[in-house]
């Protein structure tokens, strides 16, 4: 959450801020003190100054505006993380450089404008939409300030949106970058390219013992052994206190007979459709049909396949036409087909084929799921009893496992694991409600009692935490053979970068790229349409990179996609001209590139100016201004 805060704090467009006005009616109670000349200055450039309640009213403000994007109330710590104060320190050192800059320059504004600007603030509207000069009068005073002062502070503002407005707002990005733009965006390449693996190298041989051995000090954080807990567990929901045996056949037969529909298997077959335009070349191909002619050769004389008239296998309720349906499980013969039927598209011939007739499991076939089914539900009433028990046992010292005995249950000992469910094999370990009781296992210490969790709807798990072997690098003897596979590895891409960088020199030295390959036992691959935006799945971002990093007959090698691969490649052409069927090539998003560049000027100018004026920040006031 913070981070994402922090990327939203960071995001602010430099002519806002530079315009900001220092007020908000009604939300701060700002002081009368605002504008009256205090001379305490937090921010000073050149003969500006910015004074302790102005940077107050700013931060404030800056909180609140990310408050309101975030839905909730910013600490003083997160403001501090956020380093919302150093924000606020350089949109007011920006405005006041803009302030210094104006009065250089005698930029002014005349009475009417400035009344025209008050006037066309909507805040100062009455519901008419008519400026309010009551309205004007009484939310000032409820902010706390002066006529005088929120006009004079106005007016700074108008000065200062004329020269942003002149160089950010009215900036036109030339021709030369807007085309300079598009060509970047448009330029694609084909390229020659060889696919180096492992098999181009020689084999790595095993490390000694003290190549290892210092190899694995540098690394052996990567092995480090997780926290381990070792815990025993009991289980209780209806299917460990079942009773079977109390469950008798009159019983079973009684529930089979009370819902034996459940216990139907409904009839399926496969089924095929031939369609005609019209009921008359219906008749006359089943006619053909009656005569001897096979099926499939209607089909082939429609210039369709086994796969076009496929509908598929279906129960009689699952076709998706059941007058279609009842035609086809009127069939009883194996490949049998139907009359003609008016389907919904139309006039139809059916094939019927695989047909499994529909059957009910006899009494015997499902006994057992049926005595285990009433022995559950017989076992539901009795859970909470047995859970009362439970807990009274344990709150009378009984163990985890007395308590489970006593009551028939069944105590399961679990060797140590790690938060992930794997013990120290990294094997597996098969566990009731995993992740939540894992998740408690790792929050409890030995010998403490912890509350039982629920499982499933109706059922209750206890456990206690029996041991907790701490976390721990591991010796290079206890994961040698893990060890020694990833030194190799390690090698095997030094190896094959050091094999790419040799043949690039020889490629760059005029050797064709399909030579190298007939050495290497290789194929030249082949890529076109390649852009700077591509990700291609076997040359990756790198090689991608490395494909535009010089002009046309540029030799360069880079880690593939896969990353125990090396890619050796030479452009072969570039082309500025935009691929067809490619997302991105909206102009009007490179023209707002563009023209972004003018606020890349303005916060030029305003640094170029803060370095003239000189800027001074009093940390010391600034503190005490956030603290209270």
């Amino acid at each position: 959450m913070l981070v994402v805060m922090r990327k939203a704090a960071r995001t602010w467009v430099a002519k806002f801020l530079l315009l900001i006005l220092a007020v908000s009616f009604g939300i701060w109670g700002a002081s009368r003190s605002l504008m009256n000349g205090v001379s305490e200055t937090v921010v000073a450039v050149g003969d500006q100054k910015v004074t302790v309640n102005e940077f107050r009213l700013a931060y404030q403000r800056q909180l609140a505006d990310l408050g309101r994007r975030f839905g909730t109330q910013i600490t003083s710590e997160q403001a501090r993380a956020l380093g919302i104060e150093n924000q606020v320190f350089a949109q007011l050192a920006a405005g006041a450089a803009l302030d210094q800059l104006s009065e250089k320059m005698n930029l002014g504004l005349s009475e009417d404008r400035l009344a025209k600007l008050i006037a066309d603030d909507p805040a100062f509207h009455s519901p008419s939409g008519q400026f309010d000069r009551q309205l004007f009068t009484s939310r000032l005073r409820n902010a706390g300030l002066r006529e005088a002062d929120y006009i004079s502070e106005r007016s700074k503002v108008a000065v200062r949106s004329q020269i942003v407005e002149a160089t950010a707002d009215g900036f036109e990005p030339p021709k030369v970058l807007v085309d300079a733009l598009k060509s970047y965006r448009d330029e694609n390449r084909s390229l020659d390219y060889l696919l180096l693996t492992k098999a181009n190298i020689d084999p790595i041989t095993a490390p000694d013992e003290k190549t290892l051995g210092d190899w694995y000090e540098t690394v052996k954080s990567r092995y480090r052994a997780p926290e381990y807990r070792s815990f025993s567990y009991v289980k209780l929901e209806p299917s460990d206190i079942a009773d079977l045996a109390s469950i008798s056949e009159e019983a079973i037969k009684q529930d089979y007979d009370a819902h034996k529909k459940n216990y139907e298997i409904p009839g399926t077959r496969t089924v095929e459709q031939l369609t005609f335009e019209t009921r008359e070349v219906a008749e006359a191909a089943q006619a053909e049909l009656a005569s001897g002619t096979p099926f499939d050769q209607l089909v082939t004389d429609q210039g369709k396949t086994a796969s076009d008239v496929l509908l598929g296998d279906f129960t009689r309720e699952q076709m998706p036409d059941q007058t279609l349906a009842e035609a086809a499980f009127t069939v009883t013969k194996e490949g049998g087909t139907t009359p003609v039927v008016e389907g919904t598209f139309g006039p139809v011939i059916l094939r019927v084929t695989n047909i499994k007739e529909g059957r009910t499991r006899s009494l015997d076939e499902v006994k057992d799921e049926i005595r285990k089914a009433l022995a559950e539900s017989a076992a539901q009433e009795d859970i909470m009893t047995i859970h009362d028990q439970f807990e009274d046992l344990r709150a009378s010292g009984s163990t985890l496992a007395e308590a489970a005995t006593q009551l028939k249950l069944k105590p399961v000992s679990v060797k140590p694991v790690d938060h992930r469910g794997r013990d120290m094999s990294e094997a597996e370990v098969t566990l009731p409600s995993r992740d939540q009781l894992l998740a408690e296992v790792f929050k409890t210490d030995v010998g403490i009692e912890a509350l039982p969790l629920n499982i499933g709807t109706d059922g209750y798990l206890w456990f206690d935490v029996t041991e907790v072997v701490p976390e721990r690098d591991r010796t290079l003897d206890e994961v040698r053979e893990k060890a020694i596979a990833d030194w190799t590895a390690e090698q095997q891409k030094i190896a094959l970068g050091a094999k790419a960088e040799s043949l690039k020199g020889r490629l760059a030295k005029g050797e064709t790229i399909a030579a190298l390959a007939t050495e290497l036992g290789l194929a030249v691959e082949t890529k076109t349409g390649i852009r700077r935006a591509s990700d291609d799945p076997i040359l990756g971002r790198a090689a991608v990179a490395a494909a535009f990093s010089g002009p046309n007959g540029t030799v360069a090698a880079a880690p593939g996609s896969d990353p125990e691969t090396q890619i050796l490649l030479k452009v072969t052409a570039v082309s500025e001209q935009p691929t067809t069927n490619v997302l991105g090539n909206d102009d009007s998003q490179v023209l707002a590139l563009a023209k972004a560049a003018g606020d890349d000027i303005l916060d030029q100018m305003v640094n170029r100016l803060q370095t003239e004026y000189g800027v001074t920040i009093n940390r010391t006031l600034a503190e005490q201004a956030m603290t209270r």
